[in-house]
């Protein structure tokens, strides 16, 4: 069985687009652990948030992190961008599997999410303009994501190129 690989990051930073990508190259499963989220409550993460709290979301979250790890099989996860604020998430992903930490600049994560808003499936963390709130989430996670990550890749990058980096250091023997 090979070990799962995980695509760590702030949302917009690419990790469900090149996870899925990364998984058609590998010939692995790709799973989105806020998608299987959706779709086994029937609610979108900003109804959660309301009935259960965050608290009561980021266990579901966490939930589905182990569940889907250890399914078995090949498989790229991309996780929510806030399961690494879980310490036992962090080394769960890390002890079964390779964790790439995609990170993109705040200025380029607002673009990416102002250009494709998802208001019921993402709702405000601070209830501030999205630059401010992702600036404010980049600073509070960043030392959390580099704590989970294996690798740090840079997702500013097109999702080719990012998919590119991601093979070669899975297998470096490739990259020649």
């Amino acid at each position: 069985m090979t070990q799962p690989i995980f695509m760590i990051g702030a949302r917009g930073c690419g990790k469900t687009t090149v996870g899925r990508e990364l998984a058609r190259a590998l010939g692995f499963q790709f799973t989105d652990t806020d998608l299987i989220l959706l779709q086994s409550t029937g609610l979108s993460v900003a109804q959660i948030v309301e009935q259960e709290g965050w608290a009561g979301f980021r266990t579901r979250e966490s939930d589905i992190l182990h569940e889907s790890a250890n399914a078995g099989g090949s498989q790229v996860i991309a996780t929510g961008g806030g399961i690494v604020l879980s310490e036992t998430n962090r080394r769960f992903m890390r002890a079964v599997g390779t964790v790439f930490y995609l990170y993109a600049p705040a200025d380029v994560l607002a673009q990416r999410l102002e250009a494709v808003p998802e208001e019921d499936q993402r709702p405000s963390l601070t209830g501030r303009p999205i630059a401010e709130e992702i600036t404010e989430i980049l600073l509070a996670r960043e030392a959390l994501y580099q704590d989970a990550a294996h690798y740090v890749l840079d997702a500013s990058l097109p999702p080719p190129d990012v998919v590119s980096a991601i093979m070669q250091r899975l297998c470096p023997c490739a990259a020649g």
